[in-house]
């Protein structure tokens, strides 16, 4: 890697960790290039703008989803669905304290205009669609995009309520709930 490449890779890096655990609105260009350890004065040879740091972090999520979809591709849809439900299980501590690694991202920037809303709302149709191919996959027909709508809102909605909450037992329970709910549509 590229000495140009690694400082705009530490700063999208940065950029995400900070978004995650602060929000877009909170943190700073500023901010960024500290954790980057990259001079301020050079995010701007990287990147023209905030809004280009955040649709390039919107990119490099849309990747590890993609990734992560990838890794599950040898699993059965339901397998694949079951390890879905898990990854999220797995964040639990994260959720409790900044919530959601992909929702509260998409929440946060959908409430703007243009290409960062997005790009943010693409990111979610995207899970969303993967889910409804899934329940295809199991021969759930018409119903597959109910279930698919029902699953990710189980999920975000889970996510929310263990933030608020403050209580990563919230995603644990209702992980569970999930998982038996499959075997049953």
């Amino acid at each position: 890697m590229s000495k140009r490449t690694d400082k705009r890779a530490r700063l999208i890096e940065a950029a995400d960790k900070l978004f995650f655990e602060q929000g877009v609105n909170i943190t700073t260009l500023a901010n960024i290039a500290a954790l980057a350890e990259v001079p301020l004065g050079n995010v701007y040879y990287y990147f023209k703008s905030k809004e280009s740091i955040i649709i390039a972090v919107i990119e490099r999520r849309r990747q590890s989803i993609q990734a992560q979809f990838s890794e599950w591709e040898a699993l059965g849809n339901m397998g694949r669905l079951k390890s879905f439900i898990e990854l999220n299980a797995n964040q639990s501590s994260q959720t409790a304290s900044f919530g959601d690694w992909l929702g509260s991202l998409c929440q946060e920037l959908c409430k703007q205009s243009g290409e960062i809303s997005t790009a943010a709302s693409s990111l979610l149709k995207e899970v969303l669609g993967w889910c409804e191919t899934q329940f295809k996959g199991m021969g759930k027909g018409e119903k597959s995009q109910l279930l698919a709508l029902s699953l990710l809102s189980g999920l975000q909605g889970t996510s929310l309520l263990t933030l608020t909450l403050k209580d990563s037992v919230v995603t644990e329970q209702q992980s569970k709930f999930l998982i038996q709910w499959l075997g049953t549509v």
